[in-house]
């Protein structure tokens, strides 16, 4: 069983984008979605993931990811009940990994930065181009996000 601390950021800026280190376009939808589980289908190039997660809003939840074959995959997304196409760009900062998503389509506009890590980070060594922290935020889960739109006041 893994868990998964992951922190959601706004971002300040776009000086980020002179430190991403390569891009890949992501298609995602949902199978089920609850406010404490969610089940997902992930599609980048020839790669396709299935991929449950559980737990409330907040850093730390569980989660499992399978390898997919792509026609599965595809044949998922056909049923699910909305889609997410986004590019994912990794940005190396001072040790840390952080995987910046650019939406497209309704959520065009939006950026998120999310940090992965075994523990937490505390904020003073995160980069400048870091703005709020929407972690705790349900409205920004991808899951809520494909359902709901682009949140209100993201400022």
């Amino acid at each position: 069983m893994a868990i998964e601390i992951e922190r959601k950021f706004l971002l300040s800026s776009d000086a980020w984008r002179s430190r991403s280190v390569s891009v890949k376009a992501l298609r995602q939808g949902y199978v089920a979605v609850a406010p404490d589980r969610s089940v997902r289908v992930r599609i980048s190039d020839a790669d396709a993931w299935l991929t449950l997660k559980f737990g409330t809003a907040g850093p730390a939840r569980h989660e499992f990811e399978y390898p997919l074959p792509r026609a599965d995959a595809e044949a998922i997304l056909a049923h699910s009940a909305g889609l997410i196409d986004k590019d994912r760009h990794i940005v190396p900062w001072q040790g840390l990994i952080f995987e910046v998503d650019v939406f497209h389509g309704r959520l065009e506009g939006l950026v998120i930065a999310e940090l992965e890590t075994e523990q937490f980070v505390h904020d003073g060594v995160l980069p400048d181009w870091i703005g709020r922290e929407v972690t705790d935020d349900p409205r920004y889960y991808n899951a809520v996000l494909v359902r709901d739109g682009l949140p209100e006041n993201r400022g």
